[in-house]
């Protein structure tokens, strides 16, 4: 049991790090809370395929890694509990 408590550690570091350098590389969107109220977004070829770009791939691996941290976070606590 020792080693799986290991091994999920190295992988949460891995995830963290990982994590961490995604979120530093992302840019920021310019239109926050004021561009829905303004109703700013535009129905154009950009806004349809932004799950294509590089921003959209960071953005979904992004989460991606935030549900895997959240999920190991949770098994961690309970391997150590145990």
């Amino acid at each position: 049991m020792e080693i799986v408590k290991y091994i999920i550690l190295g992988v949460y570091i891995v995830v963290c790090i990982a994590l961490i350098i995604l979120a530093t590389i992302q840019n920021k969107e310019k239109s926050g809370a004021s561009g829905t109220i303004t109703g700013s977004s535009t129905n154009n070829f950009y806004e349809q395929n932004k799950g294509r770009t590089k921003e959209g791939k960071l953005k979904r691996w992004t989460i991606i890694l935030g549900i895997v941290f959240v999920i190991l976070a949770v098994v961690l606590g309970i391997l150590y509990l145990v």
